[in-house]
């Protein structure tokens, strides 16, 4: 269900397009934007985002079992990150959210919660859980001076209300090109069906490597131990005499060898046009790579032997 924000209404609001058309790209100067974020100042509008409730007293015992995070001692207030994997340790589902002792709110990519709770549904067996889409009541917000992550949840009916006490109004464009800069992927844009918690940096900030169980932990487990996941999340500096992005998906050469594939980009301030790509894990660091007929060079995100130092001794 497609949910527009009335923050377009906004003076000089630019809608977005693709999954993110809901919300405003920018508001007149996406790069004035980004630096009012990384000066601390304004929010950005993420309300197309689908957000889900889960209430009852076993929500995070539950949770726990049936995600990659460490939830038994969850704070109220404390926000986290975490996935869910298929057994083979692909990532199908991601979401960010906290607990405020009665219930954990959380967020997930626009369109996704359908599919996150009909997972969940199908695993609450005898657990005293209930569950909800609460997308038409509660949107995110992030931002930068925000405790935790930066993310908030605003009732919908308040934002007009929210916006003119945290201005100035800051664009996803502004909020894409810090978020690419810093590393951080977005769940079905930057990764695909193949893609292992491992391979993208998820191990530690969504990926709790001491706790039980979980489907997919092995998978998990053995790559951190052993080392070299298949392949690795790399930042993209592209050349920037083009005046365009790749398209999400684009294929991405080391010479006339696809060897992986380019997920969101973005114009960053100071770096000017950037992108986050899977490749493989065996291409060098220093190789000039293309996309859409653009050299771009490598700047690492995931190292490609990342894991090794855990290696027992033998």
């Amino acid at each position: 269900m497609t949910r527009t924000s009335p923050l377009l209404d906004l003076p000089g609001a630019v809608a977005g397009d693709g999954i993110d058309a809901a919300v405003a790209a920018h508001y007149g100067s996406f790069n004035t934007e980004q630096r009012h974020l990384e000066s601390g100042a304004g929010f950005v509008d993420l309300s197309h985002r689908d957000v889900v409730r889960i209430e009852g007293p076993d929500r995070l015992t539950w949770l726990h079992a049936l995600t990659t995070q460490h939830l038994l001692e969850l704070a109220p207030g404390e926000w986290t990150q975490a996935l869910i994997l298929d057994p083979h340790g692909h990532v199908e589902h991601a979401f960010t959210g906290v607990d405020d002792g009665t219930a954990f709110v959380a967020h997930t990519e626009p369109g996704a919660a359908a599919a996150l709770l009909g997972f969940l549904e199908r695993m609450v067996f005898m657990s005293r859980v209930d569950l909800a889409d609460v997308s038409d009541d509660l949107a995110v917000m992030w931002r930068p001076a925000a405790g935790g992550l930066g993310f908030e949840f605003v009732p919908r009916g308040d934002l007009a209300a929210y916006a003119a006490a945290a201005e100035p109004a800051c664009g996803l464009w502004a909020y894409e090109a810090l978020r690419i800069a810093r590393g951080e992927p977005r769940l079905g844009l930057d990764t695909d069906e193949r893609t292992i918690p491992n391979e993208v940096g998820w191990i530690g900030p969504a990926v709790h490597l001491d706790k039980g169980c979980y489907r997919g932990q092995e998978t998990v487990a053995r790559v951190h131990t052993l080392g070299r996941p298949p392949r690795r999340l790399t930042l993209l500096h592209l050349d920037g005499t083009e005046n365009r992005l790749p398209p999400v998906g684009s294929p991405l050469f080391a010479g006339e060898k696809q060897i992986g594939f380019v997920g969101t980009s973005a114009r960053h301030h100071e770096l000017g046009p950037i992108a986050l790509a899977m490749v493989k894990r065996n291409v060098p660091l220093d190789a000039v790579l293309s996309v859409d007929g653009m050299p771009a060079a490598q700047e690492v995100v995931v190292d490609p032997e990342v894991g090794l130092h855990v290696r027992p001794l033998r």
